[in-house]
């Protein structure tokens, strides 16, 4: 590895480290080649994040360094060398793991639709809106977890719906600060909830009942995608199951308060999430049957 592949991945070791949250835990399980490989995909998400939903970013703004972004990541995969520390690293992991690029595409379409405010009308929209902005992580991650049974593609959109959807559910509050409603307008009418009763964090039973429809959603495709443990890798199945296993426990704390979300915002301690990697590491063997 030469010297600025070398730095390339030192950047993105510390992006992931210092931001990834809940996807870290999840890392530290994994070969280091596999690990330097999720930390260059972070690191290349959260710059589109950071492009998207930084302070002081207007659409336009948004919108003209996304579509930069996107002209750097066509050059990086064609053996260019954009001006960013991430891109060396990017593109070998990329064609070490023959990652299609359309899903980092896809990506950046995802968050290019978070620009301006957002009002999702019927669930088959915000299913649209969790592939681009999770599926897609999940078909890029399956790939550096060496799948072979086709099987795992669906498994792994399912399994980024799962994700957002949990995401969504913890964040109602914060998103509609910033002006964005994901739950869909056709079940806010089914259960008696105006879009301003979110907007002005008004709780109520309507409200819980409405989170806990787009909850039981959730949960089914997490239990459709178990599954895809057993898909991946022998080496990254303990990654597969704690990356799974933390989201889904998140749900079920979520789940356990009885979607009290407006009032406060969900998590899970850094030793819940620790303790889920003592687990898996305790069921590594088994994963390799």
């Amino acid at each position: 590895m030469n010297r600025e592949l070398a730095d390339s991945y030192a950047f993105c070791r510390h992006v992931a480290r210092t931001q990834a949250k809940n996807f870290y835990y999840s890392f530290l399980l994994l070969e280091r080649p596999q690990r330097d490989a999720m930390c260059a995909v972070y690191a290349f998400m959260r710059h589109c994040d950071d492009l998207s939903d930084g302070p002081g970013i207007t659409p336009e703004s948004g919108r003209k360094a996304l579509d930069a972004w996107r002209a750097d990541l066509s050059g990086a995969l064609n053996g260019g060398a954009p001006p960013h520390p991430l891109w060396p690293a990017f593109r070998d992991a990329a064609e070490r793991y023959r990652i299609p690029a359309q899903y980092f595409h896809q990506m950046i379409d995802g968050v290019s639709s978070d620009l301006a405010p957002r009002r999702i009308t019927t669930f088959e929209e915000l299913y649209s809106y969790c592939y681009h902005v999770a599926s897609v992580v999940g078909l890029t991650v399956i790939h550096i977890f060496e799948f072979q049974d086709p099987g795992a593609l669906a498994l792994a959109e399912k399994c980024g719906v799962a994700f957002q959807l949990t995401n969504i559910l913890r964040d109602v509050r914060e998103d509609a600060e910033r002006g964005r409603i994901y739950l869909p307008a056709e079940d806010l009418g089914r259960f008696g909830v105006a879009d301003n009763d979110i907007r002005e964090g008004r709780d109520g039973e309507p409200l819980r009942r409405l989170l806990a429809f787009e909850g039981a959603r959730a949960r089914a495709y997490f239990d459709e995608s178990r599954e895809l443990v057993g898909m991946v890798g022998r080496r990254s199945r303990a990654s597969m199951w704690a990356l799974i296993e933390i989201y889904s426990r998140l749900l079920r704390r979520i789940e356990d308060s009885g979607y009290d979300v407006m009032s406060r915002r969900v998590r899970l301690s850094s030793f819940e999430k620790s303790w889920i990697l003592a687990q898996a590491l305790a069921r590594q063997g088994s994963f390799g049957r």
